[in-house]
C-alpha cells in the first residue's frame, strides 16, 4: 500500500447498507397489504454512498478513494462490496463481521406523493468500534480527508477524527442523522469542517436559516464549539460558508431536480474531492454544491453521483464561484 500512498487518498469511514425499496400507490396503514408497483435492491448508507460518490469523481484524477466500516458475511454484504467495487472505491479496509448480518434499510414510497416509510436495521454498522480504526490505523496515518457520518456508534467515530488529525489529515464531519438532544461537545469538537442542512443546523443551533444572515450567526454558534470551517447547506437558496472569521455564500446552481437523495453525500464527497486536489476552501464549497446540484437531476444514491467532468461543465456553464 505504501507506493500508492504517494497520490492523495479520501477515506470515508461509516455506513454500509443495502437498500429495498418498494414503491406503491400509497404507504399501507398498520395491519394493511398493499400492492405494490416496482422494487429495487441497490447501494445505501451515507458511508459508503459518499465513497462511491468520491471516487467517480476520482476516476482518472489522481485520488484515491477508500471505505472503513463493516459489512456481514452475508449474500448483502457481498452484493455492498460488488456495487462499491464498480465505483473504483479501495475496499481494503472494509471488514467483514461474523456475528452480524450487513445492515438493511426497508423503504416505502408512496408513488403520488413521494412520501416515504424507513425503517433501517443496523447490524454490523452498529457493531463497528475502536478497534475498526487500530485495524485501519495505516489508512488513517495517510489520510488526506476523512469523511465521517452518524451511522456508527459515536466511540468509533471519534477514534477515526482523532487519528486522522494526529496525523495532519483534515475531519469533514456530516453530522446527519443528528441524535435526539444534539451532539456532545465532543463529536463536534473532533471535526475541522462540518456540513449541516437546514434543518440540521436548526436542530444544533436553535436557528434553521433562510438567509444567509441567520446562517452566520447559526455558524458562529457551531464555531463556539470549537470548529474553524462551517458550512451550511441551505438546498435551492445556496450554501453559506465560514472558515474562521471570513465567510461567504455560493449561489444555487439551476438544475432540474427530480430526486434529492444523493444530494447530501455527493456534496460532501464533492467537497473531500476538491480539498484534496488543493482547491481553496472558497472553490471547493462551490464545487461541492456543483456535485450536490447534479445529483438531483437522477434517481438513486449512489448511482446519481455526478462525474468530474460533468461538475466542472456545469460551473463552467453557469459561472458560479
Amino acid at each position: 500500500m505504501s507506493e500508492q500512498m504517494a497520490t492523495p487518498l479520501i477515506v470515508s469511514f461509516g455506513s454500509v447498507n443495502i437498500d429495498v425499496t418498494a414503491r406503491a400507490r400509497r404507504l399501507p396503514k398498520p395491519g394493511e397489504t398493499v400492492h405494490g408497483e416496482s422494487y429495487g435492491i441497490m447501494l445505501g448508507g451515507k458511508g459508503s454512498n459518499q465513497a462511491a460518490a468520491a471516487a467517480r469523481l476520482a476516476a482518472s484524477e489522481g485520488v484515491r478513494v477508500a471505505l472503513v466500516g463493516r459489512v456481514g458475511r452475508d449474500d448483502f454484504g457481498a452484493r455492498a462490496r460488488r456495487e462499491l467495487e464498480k465505483f473504483g472505491v479501495d475496499l481494503s479496509p472494509l471488514r467483514e463481521d461474523p456475528d452480524h448480518a450487513t445492515g438493511v434499510a426497508l423503504i416505502g414510497i408512496e408513488s403520488g406523493t413521494g412520501e416515504n416509510s424507513i425503517t433501517v436495521i443496523g447490524g454490523a454498522n452498529m457493531a463497528v468500534d475502536e478497534s475498526d480504526s487500530v485495524a485501519a490505523e495505516e489508512w488513517f496515518g495517510q489520510t488526506q480527508v476523512l469523511l465521517l457520518q452518524l451511522e456508527i456508534p459515536e466511540v468509533a467515530v471519534l477514534t477515526a477524527a482523532q487519528r486522522v488529525r494526529d496525523a495532519g489529515g483534515t475531519v469533514i464531519l456530516d453530522p446527519a442523522p443528528v441524535p435526539n438532544g444534539g451532539l456532545s461537545d465532543a463529536v463536534l469538537g473532533a471535526a475541522d469542517i462540518i456540513t449541516p442542512n437546514e434543518t440540521e443546523t436548526g436542530l444544533l443551533t436553535g436557528i434553521t436559516p433562510t438567509t444567509a444572515k441567520e446562517a452566520s450567526e447559526a455558524a458562529k454558534i457551531l464555531q463556539e464549539k470549537n470548529i474553524r470551517r462551517v458550512l451550511i447547506k441551505m438546498g435551492s437558496r445556496g450554501v453559506f460558508w465560514r472558515d474562521g472569521a471570513d465567510e461567504g455564500f455560493c449561489q444555487p446552481f439551476v438544475v432540474k431536480a427530480i430526486d434529492t437523495v444523493a444530494a447530501g453525500d455527493s456534496f460532501n464527497a464533492g467537497l473531500a474531492f476538491a480539498l484534496a486536489k488543493g482547491q481553496s476552501f472558497r472553490e471547493a464549497v462551490c464545487f461541492a454544491a456543483a456535485c450536490g446540484a447534479l445529483a438531483t437531476t437522477r434517481n438513486g444514491a449512489a448511482d446519481a453521483a455526478p462525474f468530474y467532468a460533468e461538475v466542472c461543465a456545469l460551473i463552467e456553464q453557469q459561472g458560479v464561484r
